[in-house]
């Protein structure tokens, strides 16, 4: 196909060069105009096929895995005992797994991938896939606290890295669809093109978009959402139409910047939990499969206190908050964004494997509807802030996650979800749950950073200049608080002669 559109392109090229070979100015100008066109038509051609393919071959693959996840969980109900109770023991099968057949399967995936980007200009061992889907599988079946969107975006890579692999592409070539595969992996698991898309775009450089993988990744996405479909997989979604009484409602703007600072917070103390909490683990002198086991039956033990709502997905606890009637989340305590910050810390922690979006959103979620029972009746409306909010400013991603929200939530909540974002991603300052992110921008002027450097390696520290600034203004205050000292006591000494 490619050579039948290269020999079309060079014939429509020296058409239009004989049409002006007798005006050499014009001919130069449309020899380089097409040129380019011509190039960039091959370009568009090529990563329409070529993206296309490898969407359908990622739908279809985390289309399996959905399946099979589905398919364990409602074996669930056939136990004769809690399935949770397994846990202790399907996280032990699961560092044996990982460990003795895909290494680079261990964690949440997304971040496995990004660094397979960054390192390894985008090459992911084909074992990693099958190791995922049911490492994956086997922690969510026993109650782990992690994702589908991990697996479904290392699966996606993976697929797109054997591709480009078969065809042996260039390594640029590679680096784009693996980038696809994030995008289309996190498209088909979530039911969101347009969100997964520029999410695969966003990940990877704080503050940068490649726009060159724009195209392709939208096509993949859409591509692995409509397989996926096709093939059965269903997607929720949640039209929250909040109308406004009057034009421009002041007090409702002013909450939803509190709610963005107040989601920044949670966003911090997610990202510290699950780093601290892992190393934590790691430091410990036990072998890892101890660890696992005691790491499970810690989780057990604790949910006989705190209940077992916290356990896999929980998707039902978020589908409750984000119900405009209250009877469905009567339930949900308002510490439940902790509790679920620290099974999924720990299940990460001793070496369960899975995605940390999902349980992202249900802190996300249950926060933000805590938040707006604090502020009055809008409590849907802010967990679906919550929702996208914490996505921000965990993963850095605040473009995606403000494009979710109207895919999600329709609309009516854009606007307000735009404020909440960008807000909650700057109040988490230069943090990520994704270590392997390269820093591009500051979210300050007021700092002094190291740029394109891992997130889990800068250093920052306030900028000399303004430090200088600081000082100058603090002396100038302190000589004024002097000055009006002296005035006063001269006052005084006054009146009472």
């Amino acid at each position: 196909m490619n050579f039948r559109l290269q020999a079309v392109c060079f014939y429509l090229y020296e058409v239009i060069i004989q049409k002006h070979k007798h005006k050499p100015h014009q001919k130069e100008i449309m020899k380089k105009h097409t040129i380019e066109q011509m190039t960039i038509f091959l370009s568009v051609i090529k990563w329409l096929v070529l993206s296309s393919v490898v969407g359908v071959i990622i739908g279809a693959s985390v289309t399996l895995f959905l399946k099979i996840l589905q398919l364990s969980q409602q074996s669930e109900e056939f136990l004769p005992f809690k399935y949770y109770y397994l846990l202790p023991f399907a996280l032990l099968l699961t560092v044996w797994l990982v460990k003795k057949f895909a290494p680079d399967a261990e964690g949440h995936g997304t971040e496995k991938v990004i660094e397979a980007v960054h390192k390894k200009s985008g090459k992911i061992e084909i074992s990693v896939i099958p190791v995922k889907l049911f490492a994956t599988v086997l922690t969510v079946f026993a109650g782990g606290s992690v994702g589908k969107e991990g697996p479904g975006a290392q699966i996606g890579a993976g697929m797109a890295s054997m591709v480009s692999g078969i065809f042996h592409f260039s390594k640029e070539d590679r680096k784009k669809l693996v980038i696809c595969g994030i995008g289309a992996g996190f498209a088909s698991v979530f039911g969101t093109p347009i969100a997964g898309a520029i999410f695969g775009v966003e990940v990877l450089v704080i503050g940068l978009i490649r726009y060159n993988v724009l195209l392709p990744s939208f096509i993949a996405g859409f591509a692995a959402f409509s397989t996926a479909q096709y093939f059965g997989i269903e997607y929720t979604y949640f039209d929250i139409r909040f109308h406004q009484h009057v034009t421009l409602d002041i007090l409702l703007v002013g909450q939803v910047v509190l709610a963005g600072l107040f989601f920044g917070l949670i966003s911090d103390i997610t990202i510290t939990s699950l780093r601290e909490i892992s190393r934590a683990v790691r430091k410990l002198p036990t072998n890892v499969y101890v660890k696992a086991f005691v790491g499970g039956a810690i989780l057990v033990v604790l949910s006989l206190v705190v209940g077992d709502q916290y356990f896999g997905l929980g998707l039902e606890t978020i589908d409750n908050t984000l119900q405009p009637d209250p009877y469905f989340s009567r339930d949900i305590p308002w510490y439940s964004f902790l509790i679920k910050t620290l099974f999924t810390s720990i299940t990460l922690a001793v070496g369960g494997s899975g995605g940390i979006v999902t349980p992202i959103f249900f802190i996300g979620a249950t926060s933000g509807h805590w938040f707006g029972t604090l502020m009055g009746d809008h409590f849907a409306f802010f967990a679906a802030l919550g929702f996208i909010s914490v996505l921000a400013g965990t993963t850095n991603a605040p473009i995606a996650a403000t494009i979710m929200a109207m895919e999600l939530f329709g609309l009516d909540v854009a606007h307000y979800a735009a404020i909440s974002v960008v807000i909650s991603f700057l109040t988490t300052g230069h943090r990520s749950v994704f270590a392997s992110q390269i820093l591009a921008m500051k979210k300050s002027d007021l700092l002094k950073i190291d740029m394109g450097e891992e997130i889990s390696h800068t250093k920052v520290k306030m900028d000399d200049a303004e430090i200088n600034k600081m000082k100058n203004i603090s002396e100038r205050l302190q000589m004024k608080r002097k000055k009006r000292k002296e005035e006063s006591k001269f006052k005084r000494r006054d009146t009472k002669e």
